[in-house]
């Protein structure tokens, strides 16, 4: 079966659900809870750096922005090994986004305790975004503004979260309807 992925980031995980599609149907395959840290401070990086000079800052932000990229990228080629397993083929992989960010250096980040918040919301999004272009799947990036209109969706989204069963969170179905967005397109 066809299958996709959708992700919503957090700061240092990111919820996945795996969807596909059979007979027209919406098809619950998986879901799980994704690190993409090895360390504590990587969660964010921004406020790691707050009280460094500026050079330290940069360098420690750099650390932390370049292992979420390499860790998303391994988790999704796992993702991807545990579907070819299951005899799916992996077509795509959306991933629940927030409005773009300004091109702020470190120094304009750390100025700004919220664009702390900002730039490491978009650090884990940007990170399965990558990955998922890294792993040659087709990236869809889907504002999450954009999510609650899809009422034509809700029924079919309801009898997913009774396939998957409990708990089926805010996040398992901003994913899922990202998913279910890519997948309608195909």
């Amino acid at each position: 079966m066809k299958v996709a992925f959708g992700f919503k980031a957090h700061s240092g995980w990111a919820v996945l659900v795996v969807l596909g599609k059979s007979d027209g149907d919406f098809v619950f395959v998986d879901r799980r809870r994704v690190d993409l840290v090895e360390e504590e401070w990587a969660k964010q990086p921004y406020h790691a750096a707050e009280e460094l000079k500026p050079d330290a800052a940069r360098k420690l932000v750099k650390r932390g922005i370049d292992a979420a990229y390499r860790i998303a990228i391994r988790e999704l080629r796992a993702a991807i090994v545990q579907e070819r397993e299951r005899k799916n083929e992996v077509a795509a992989c959306a991933v629940v986004v927030g409005n773009p960010m300004p091109n702020w250096t470190v120094e304009e980040i750390l100025a700004v305790h919220f664009r702390m918040h900002q730039a490491e919301g978009v650090l884990f999004r940007d990170a399965l975004v990558n990955a998922a272009r890294k792993c040659s799947l087709k990236a869809a990036e889907v504002p999450e503004k954009m999510l609650m209109s899809q009422t034509h969706l809700f029924t079919q989204l309801a009898a997913l979260g009774k396939m998957a069963g409990p708990p089926w969170s805010k996040d398992q179905k901003e994913a899922a309807l990202a998913v279910m967005l890519a997948l309608e397109k195909r």
